[in-house]
């Protein structure tokens, strides 16, 4: 009986050669890795030259692992040959002028950056499959996304209230409106900075994954300015720094809030999310130079009422005034700007590289 050779066509991925033997009905299939990674093919079937016996030799251009996996279909034989290493190679065979009887299977075939993009997906899909597992194994994940999703609405609902009352009144009474910002707004911004502790507590419960210390950061520092610089001082309440502390506070919250509500439900709205990652660049910034400007006012009233300063001994003098404690605290306040800038940067970089990934 005359040998012959069949067609075979072949593709590869990072891992793995897929080689597709056209031959149909083949039988007493044997394929077998024979020394310097080459592969010897022999089976009976209806190939180019009718019934026949076929047979091909392939010397890899890397080494190969000796397990072999071949499924034979009435139309051809599909072989699976995994590489020693994951790495993609230039040509399939040692020698650089490919076998006449070989050709690529453009029905597999794939350039590097496709397969590269290919693995990435499938390396994302088992990712995925393997958070949902650890995911519904946690009884209470209902119970957490609805306590999430209710306190991020609450305090949605507490800063817009105070920006629409702000705005209306802005537009109303012009600047008048600067002067009794704090008599008018400040029970609900009471209620809804006492809300944000639980964004301390939060992350170190395991409820959420960004990092605690920024968000203490931020909470302290607002605390800070609302309960001891305006609320401990008649004074202060009656200036127009309140009315832009309050605004740019309440402006960056109506976008930060509806955000993370939408996120408890896996639920994404593109503008704003946009927003979200965006806004904050110029009005962070100038929260925290309205919060400096409010204690530098308040400086002179500390020094003035001796409000919270602390006793000393005679020989020292009476008390040490709480505005040089107010003054370190400025210092701390501009490297806590510094902090939650770079973390709030590090969120939206990894935000937008992730959605680019998902793009491509």
């Amino acid at each position: 009986m005359q040998i012959l050779t069949p067609h075979v066509y072949w593709a590869q991925r990072h891992g793995e050669i897929y080689l597709r033997v056209e031959l149909s009905d083949a039988k007493n299939v044997n394929i077998s890795l024979q020394e310097h990674n080459t592969l010897q093919f022999r089976a009976q079937g209806h190939g180019a030259k009718g019934d026949n016996e076929y047979e091909f030799k392939l010397e890899f251009l890397e080494s190969v692992r000796p397990e072999i996996k071949h499924k034979s279909t009435e139309r051809q034989v599909n072989i699976k040959i995994k590489k020693k290493e994951e790495r993609w190679w230039d040509r399939l065979t040692l020698q650089e002028k490919k076998p006449l009887f070989l050709a690529p299977d453009f029905d597999r075939w794939l350039d590097e950056s496709d397969a590269e993009m290919e693995l990435q997906a499938k390396e994302e899909k088992i990712n995925k499959i393997s958070v949902e597992s650890r995911v519904r194994n946690d009884p209470y994940l209902g119970l957490k996304k609805s306590y999430l999703f209710m306190y991020n609405l609450v305090q949605f609902l507490g800063f817009s209230w105070v920006f629409v009352n702000m705005t209306v009144r802005l537009f109303i009474l012009g600047q008048d409106s600067f002067y009794d910002t704090f008599h008018t707004t400040a029970d609900i911004m009471y209620f809804c900075q006492m809300m944000a502790v639980l964004e301390v507590i939060n992350p170190l419960l395991g409820l959420v994954k960004t990092g605690a210390f920024p968000a203490m950061i931020q909470v302290a520092g607002r605390n800070v300015i609302l309960f001891v610089v305006f609320g401990s001082l008649d004074e202060m309440q009656n200036k127009p720094v309140v009315f832009f502390v309050f605004y740019l506070w309440s402006t960056i919250e109506i976008f930060r809030y509806p955000y993370y509500m939408l996120a408890c439900i896996s639920t994404e709205w593109k503008m704003l999310t946009w927003l979200r990652y965006t806004i904050w660049i110029p009005l962070y910034p100038l929260g925290v130079i309205a919060e400096a400007v409010a204690v530098i006012q308040s400086l002179p009233i500390f020094d003035e009422t001796r409000l919270f300063s602390l006793p000393l001994p005679e020989m020292l003098g009476n008390s040490l005034s709480f505005s040089y404690t107010l003054q370190l605290y400025l210092v701390f306040m501009f490297l806590g700007l510094f902090i939650d800038l770079r973390h709030l940067y590090k969120q939206r970089r990894r935000r937008y590289r992730t959605r680019k990934r998902k793009v491509h």
